[in-house]
């Protein structure tokens, strides 16, 4: 054998009897743990949540707003420039600049309460269809859970299939090969037959590192979704129930899906919000009425400082009250002075849009394509239901006459496999045959494992194509395996 293929054969065998095991049972085990840990799901789950926040905010704009305002300030200016005599409007002789400090505080508590909005009355409408699209959508997760469960399950146990259908072959060819040596030994074959056998033994090997590699990755997609490694799974019983679909009618199946398939009925909604979406832009040129109303208090205190100024011969010249003129000082002038006001607002808004620039109109034209593109999108949903539906349903009927066919197929194969070993032995048939032999064998009931699982996921995917999926239908799938 050839040394890289054979080191290349045991590192596989270790990696794969060295990775993690955590058994999960069967199909529902592995579906509570999605439920769980399936970061999709969870997502899923979190968007909807988020959705659900969309009523109360829509209807805050409904209810009043109030609001409180405080705030403390305190200020200083001067002003360089005589301050004008009121009595004489001329520039006061006396007083050369002015400064003012200020300290000032306020509060003021405000309502808010629209009367009259017919854009959001349609807002608060809309909001009820956008949750419950956002419920549809939170249940489209849920079904497609189910089926993307079962994928990745069916797809670890078709990988063990192919690998324990590759190590009965390696054996086998094994066991050819330990013979042809034999025969070889004592004159019966020629050396030919030894280097074909021998052939057939590498490949075979190559093969089984194949399938190894094949499982250890369906295993990574199954821990990608539940978040641990599970390689104990259930397979389905021997005599698998193959149950043609009911009713028997494509177009009974496509009439349901159409009225209950759930991507479908989101489309629908998504058309219905696009047309409230009209109304609403259309709502702007509307008048609104709305009611304010507001109470507060304010105060300040300011002191006033005047400065004196000097004389030409530099000294001040005093204001009468702090004595005769022309002393050499005289104090700054300060006068406070204090506010206190009490402040009442009370109005009834009303407002009508005249000229926006055209936005308006362009916020309409666009609702309108947006509403056309949602009803082309709603045909498209609604022709891939149509066709997805079809498609799972003969897909049903098709699997059925398939698996049968396969296993008959598996059982010719063995009965060609028996009877090329036996004209081996004989000399009638060559290593070559029976290595074919041994291969149709091996891909026989490969094929055969996988109709089966194919079989039950077409099942799984017409009622999830009909709307109709739901976890009793994956318990009664759960009940074909072999440890339900």
């Amino acid at each position: 054998m050839n040394n890289h293929i054979r080191n290349l054969y045991i590192l596989m065998s270790l990696l794969t009897c060295a990775a993690s095991q955590t058994a999960a049972e069967d199909l529902l085990d592995i579906y509570q743990s999605a439920l769980k840990y399936d970061p999709i799901m969870r997502g899923a789950e979190a968007s909807y949540l988020a959705a659900l926040e969309i009523k109360p905010q829509t209807l805050s704009a409904m209810l009043p707003f109030i609001s409180f305002t405080a705030g403390d300030a305190s200020s200083y200016a001067k002003d360089p420039n005589q301050p004008t005599n009121f009595a004489t409007g001329q520039p006061d002789p006396y007083i050369g600049s002015t400064k003012f400090d200020r300290d000032s505080s306020l509060w003021n508590v405000q309502l808010e309460q629209t009367l009259f909005d017919w854009g959001r009355f349609l807002r608060l409408g809309q909001a009820d269809k956008r949750i419950a699209q956002a419920e549809i959508g939170y249940q489209i997760a849920r079904q497609n859970l189910l089926v993307r469960v079962a994928t990745t399950y069916f797809l670890v146990l078709a990988a063990e299939d192919t690998l324990a259908s590759q190590v009965s072959a390696r054996e086998a060819i094994g066991r050819q090969l330990e013979q042809a040596e034999q025969r070889f030994e004592v004159g019966l074959i020629a050396i030919t037959d030894v280097q074909e056998a021998q052939a057939g033994y590498d490949q075979s090997i190559a093969a089984e590192i194949l399938a190894k590699r094949n499982l250890a990755t369906t295993q990574e997609y199954l821990r990608e979704i539940i978040g641990e490694s599970v390689t104990d799974l259930d397979g389905p019983v021997d005599e698998l129930p193959l149950l043609q679909p009911d009713p028997l009618n494509a177009e009974q199946w496509v009439q349901t899906a159409l009225d209950r398939n759930l991507t479908l009925i989101s489309s629908r909604i998504s058309s219905d919000i696009a047309l409230d979406e009209i109304a609403v832009q259309r709502s702007v040129r509307l008048p609104t009425l709305s009611f304010s109303a507001a109470f507060g208090q304010s105060s300040s205190d300011t002191v006033r400082t005047n400065n004196l100024i000097r004389g030409a011969d530099g000294r001040f010249i005093c204001l009468p009250e702090f004595g005769e003129s022309g002393v050499n000082y005289c104090p700054p002038q300060r006068t406070p002075s204090s506010t206190d006001a009490d402040n009442y607002f009370i109005s009834l808004n009303f407002n009508i849009p005249l000229f926006t620039g055209g936005y308006n109109s362009s916020k309409i034209r666009q609702s309108v394509y947006e509403r056309r593109a949602s009803l082309e999108d709603l045909e498209a949903v609604s022709r891939a239901t149509e066709r997805e539906t079809r498609d799972a349903y003969l897909s049903v009927i098709s699997e059925i006459s398939r698996v049968r066919a396969l296993n008959q197929a598996v059982t010719s194969s063995e009965t060609a496999l028996q009877a090329t070993e036996a004209g081996f032995e004989v000399g009638t048939r060559t290593t070559v045959e029976v290595l074919i032999a041994q291969n149709n064998l091996s891909a026989a009931e490969t094929a055969y494992a996988r109709s089966r699982y194919d079989y039950i996921l077409n099942v799984l995917r017409l009622r999830l194509a009909a709307g109709n999926l739901s976890i009793s239908d994956f318990e009664e799938v759960n009940g074909w395996l072999t440890g339900s």
